[in-house]
């Protein structure tokens, strides 16, 4: 239950139904936020941490994913703006010492038509897959603190061959968003963190947002994370809520809370942070899976939603939101994870359901 802008309390019991059975589906916690013409609504299920009794947040915090890629296109895009970064400037007019193809634009990093080898490794199309930065298993876990410098991802990928020419396909790569961050530090002599501050959280008044870098920590109060491993034989399950982001770098990142995201997408998309003209270029989606230069569109019974998504060890984040900004689904899942990835599925069952009722007026 949860108060409208009217202030009269709101019941969205179908709502509750789908976050309460995906709870049961495999998930610790599930926190969500909805903002439409019925007002807002927010609701959570499951646990905040495994075998205590205490119900999860609504508006704790939680490790985004790549949800974190919205917020490194619209801060680039909006240094364009300001007519400090070129869309299609070459990247290494701004980042010589990687010795990038000089086809390679700031726009296809941010589409993900670069060609560039992803750092945290590829899946080919014959089914053979090419590991990059250690993600997984007993390897990732005893070395969850360990810090990368944004710099040893980018080289870690140069040292590989490209997917294919600049511009001559598509393929999502983590690593086309930590160049993107370089070039936003580079162009402004700042941090990504002081610049997303200056540029989107500052003017939104988004205090519940962080840019971590190479910080384990993550600002109280928060739900718990998990994963599961084997280790001599025995599988063992240890809380990963505190871990070293900078693996994945600005590919994967940042930590969020519901309300900061949808303060985030409803501004987003209801063009305060952009031009028309430049939202325009940013909502303009590649042929090949719908991805626009760091938002997704996705074509649903009830019209264009865009969306941004992102998932991590034991973590995840849900980002949808209407061309307009009037309606968005945010939400905040938590669960054990493994090396098999075995929540996938009822990842993918929690979105299709969300937008189901949320964007179409069904149940999934």
């Amino acid at each position: 239950m949860s108060t409208n802008f009217s202030g009269q309390v709101q019941d969205r019991p179908e709502l509750q139904k789908v976050i309460e059975e995906l709870a049961e589906s495999g998930f610790v916690g599930v926190q969500i936020r909805v903002n439409d013409e019925r007002g807002e609504w927010v609701g959570s299920a499951g646990m905040r941490e495994l075998g205590r009794s205490a119900e999860p947040l609504t508006d704790g915090h939680f490790r985004i994913g790549s949800s974190t890629k919205s917020f490194v296109a619209t801060s680039v895009l909006m240094l364009v703006a300001e007519g400090r970064i070129g869309l299609d400037t070459p990247v290494s007019d701004y980042l010589p010492e990687f010795g990038l193809d000089r086809r390679i634009t700031v726009r296809m990093l941010l589409q993900h038509t670069s060609g560039i080898f992803n750092h945290t490794g590829e899946l080919y199309e014959d089914g053979t897959i090419v590991l990059g930065v250690p993600w997984q298993g007993r390897e990732w876990v005893d070395n969850r603190f360990k810090s990368y410098l944004p710099e040893e991802l980018v080289r870690l990928s140069l040292s590989r061959p490209a997917r294919f020419a600049p511009g001559e396909g598509w393929s999502y790569a983590n690593t086309n968003y930590v160049l993107a961050r370089l070039v936003v530090e580079k162009v402004t002599g700042r941090s990504f963190a002081e610049e997303l501050q200056r540029l989107v959280l500052g003017p939104l008044g988004m205090t519940g947002t962080v840019a971590p870098g190479a910080s384990p920590e993550i600002p109280e109060p928060h739900n718990h994370g998990y994963y599961r491993y084997e280790d001599a034989g025995q599988e063992r399950t240890v809380d990963v809520t505190r871990q070293n982001p900078s693996w994945v770098g600005a590919g994967g990142d940042m930590i969020s809370t519901t309300r900061d995201l949808h303060t985030y997408f409803s501004a987003l998309m209801g063009g305060r942070l952009l031009s028309a003209e430049l939202l325009a270029e940013m909502r303009t989606p590649e042929a090949t899976v719908g991805y626009g230069l760091g938002v997704f569109a996705q074509e649903t019974e009830g019209g264009t939603v865009f969306h941004h998504n992102g998932a991590t060890m034991g973590s995840a984040a849900l980002m949808y939101g209407t061309p307009d900004g009037s309606t968005t689904l945010t939400a905040g899942l938590t669960w054990v994870d493994d090396a098999g990835l075995s929540i996938a599925p009822a990842f993918q069952t929690a979105q299709q359901r969300f937008v189901g009722e949320v964007f179409c007026g069904r149940l999934g």
